[in-house]
């Protein structure tokens, strides 16, 4: 089982420039602090480089993580295997496991969509790079 560490780390450093769109303005960033109650004072007062920096490390190891699955294809890996296994543990261990801790933490319904299509994304996305870059 090879893997190429050159693409997964690629395949988290994706995840992060999604995650900056994603959570900005531009996209649904106005509407997930509004889910969560926070203001944009809120996040002003935020150590903005150690949470940048530390969720670009937590992607990389997500990478990681999914890298060895899709490289149990061996030569027979190819994008839409890294898709796909992105697709599964996105939605079948990722997006459950956040609709089980919002579901106690009594979040609504509308941040579950905004955070679990996210994470869906990034891992379909990592692996998709992660299967084409052997």
């Amino acid at each position: 089982m090879e893997i190429n560490y050159l693409a997964v780390i690629a395949g988290g450093i994706a995840a992060w420039v999604i995650g900056s769109l994603w959570y900005s303005p531009l996209l649904f960033g106005k509407a997930w602090q509004k889910e969560l109650g926070m203001t944009d004072d809120d996040l002003k007062g935020a150590n903005m480089p150690l949470i940048f920096g530390t969720s670009l490390l937590l992607m990389i190891i997500m990478a990681f993580g999914i890298a060895p699955i899709i490289a149990a294809h061996g030569d027979d890996m190819a994008w839409h295997h890294g898709m796909f296994h992105g697709l599964m543990v996105g939605l079948m261990f990722i997006a459950t496991s956040i609709g089980i801790n919002y579901l106690y933490q009594r979040k609504s319904i509308k941040l579950f969509l905004i955070d679990a299509a996210y994470q869906i994304l990034i891992v379909v996305i990592a692996g998709l790079i992660i299967g084409l870059w052997r």
